[in-house]
């Protein structure tokens, strides 16, 4: 995060787009890596639950904290995104879409700091002032309606909450699968007498699917995070999910995909990367839907 907020400054500094470009990219690749590293701490969680010196308050401190700073860093990975479809269609990103980005890349690097300090307390205590200092299980950037047990109990209290969940994260997977779709059939031939131009219109409707179905997803996940975790086809749908993210990069960076005009083919590589992600936005569909089957978790 540090490398690639350090990356976007510089490019300002230089005024140089294609440094600024990468910046983003490189923003936008942490936000996507950061959703499987979060949920990565449920694992570490549960293998040190009952040692000794392990104070359950750090731990649930450390996840409160942790899910504070992921929320601004996908916030700051869709402002990225932003930022390089805006580049692509206006050749700058912005003014309002550079400021936002500086501030909630500062605002996320802030708080993954003291997400890591609070985790270096779980097991590290020679980094405390004292060995005996009781570490604190308070804070502000990290408040209790974050805390698992609370988003767990509302989901299934609520007579609403996982109804009203399951109706945005459809919604939001049908609106990403239709951007998908209609985006990468016409890199694969469809309708080659379109320019692309109006296809790229469309790419933030799909990034409004995907951020409406990690919000979703993420609360289920927490809700019940051990039976995701020790389910195989929910590892398969992560992958699924990275290895999309990062053909969407490549298609939102790459030279070649913008430069397509009506009745222009696009080169195997690009037509390749097509292919894919359509095959695996219908494996994270289908991984998701087989949840309940595969894996015997739930």
């Amino acid at each position: 995060m540090i490398v690639g907020f350090g990356v976007f400054i510089l490019a300002l500094l230089k005024k140089s787009d294609d440094l600024k470009r990468g910046g983003l990219a490189v923003l936008f690749a942490i936000a996507l890596v950061s959703l499987p590293t979060y949920m990565t701490g449920y694992s570490a969680q549960k293998s040190v639950k009952g040692m000794p010196g392990i104070a359950q308050g750090v731990v649930d401190l450390h996840q409160r904290s942790a899910l504070m700073a992921m929320i601004f860093m996908e916030a700051t990975g869709v402002a990225a995104w932003y930022g390089l479809w805006h580049s692509r269609r206006r050749m700058r990103s912005g003014a309002a879409n550079t400021a936002a980005v500086l501030l909630l890349g500062a605002i996320t690097i802030g708080l993954m700091s003291s997400a890591a300090n609070v985790g270096g307390e779980i097991r590290h205590p020679e980094i405390l002032a004292t060995p005996e200092t009781i570490p604190a299980t308070e804070g502000l950037l990290a408040p209790h309606w974050l805390a698992s047990d609370f988003i767990t109990k509302y989901q299934y209290s609520h007579p609403w909450a996982w109804k009203t969940l399951e109706t945005i994260h459809f919604m939001g997977l049908c609106l990403l699968f239709g951007v998908v779709l209609v985006g990468n059939m016409r890199l694969l031939g469809w309708m080659r007498n379109a320019p692309l131009e109006g296809f790229h219109r469309l790419l933030p409707w799909g990034v409004w699917g995907f951020v409406a179905n990690a919000v979703t997803g993420m609360l289920f996940f927490i809700g019940q995070a051990f039976q995701y975790i020790e389910n195989p086809a929910f590892h398969w749908k992560m992958l699924c999910i990275l290895l999309a993210g990062a053909d969407v990069l490549y298609l939102t960076w790459h030279d070649e995909v913008w430069e397509l005009r009506a009745n222009q083919t696009a080169p195997p590589m690009v037509k390749i990367l097509a292919a894919s992600q359509i095959v695996l936005w219908i494996g994270v569909i289908y991984f998701g839907r087989m949840l309940p089957y595969l894996g015997d978790a739930f």
